[in-house]
């Protein structure tokens, strides 16, 4: 199995497909994640969206109906492009990045799960955010195993077989 995976890894995608399905796998690990996350709270997954929606528009987005479900799903996979783009970019400086995408990408998961809380949440409508435990925890496994991973694997697959 590891065998596979590793024979997998090593196959190489150009920077555009790297970007392209990595967005797409953080993307929707991500938003599978927060509708397991938030349906077990009671939340509806257009709910959810529109929750993200509320950082560009304010609270109107709630009552906005299916034009800010579609704006919070569109918002999600611009934050993935920006989070998969910023490692694969990240990688090109520095190439050591690109060479350990499994031992890097729980670290990244992290470090993106902090700069969108602690940096992008609050220069949005929603305004500065609490980061309480057992949520925060919950984010922070989910950002490790399910956000960094697929994008430093992109990376590592947009640079397979080069000498950098």
């Amino acid at each position: 199995m590891m065998r596979r995976f590793r024979s997998w890894l090593a196959e190489s995608w150009t920077t555009g497909q790297a970007i392209l399905y990595g967005t797409l796998a953080v993307g929707v690990l991500d938003a599978l994640a927060a509708i397991v996350t938030f349906g077990l709270r009671g939340t509806p997954p257009p709910r959810i969206f529109q929750g993200i929606a509320v950082g560009l528009l304010g609270r109107a987005a709630i009552e906005g109906g299916w034009g800010t479900v579609v704006l919070g799903i569109v918002l999600h996979f611009t934050v993935a492009l920006g989070i998969v783009t910023t490692y694969v970019i990240a990688s090109r400086v520095a190439p050591a990045l690109a060479r350990h995408p499994l031992a890097l990408g729980p670290l990244y998961g992290i470090a993106a799960f902090f700069v969108m809380n602690l940096v992008v949440i609050p220069l949005s409508a929603i305004g500065a955010v609490v980061l309480r435990w057992p949520g925060s925890l919950n984010g922070l496994l989910i950002h490790a195993l399910l956000v960094g991973p697929p994008a430093t694997i992109a990376a590592a697959k947009a640079f397979a077989g080069r000498r950098d």
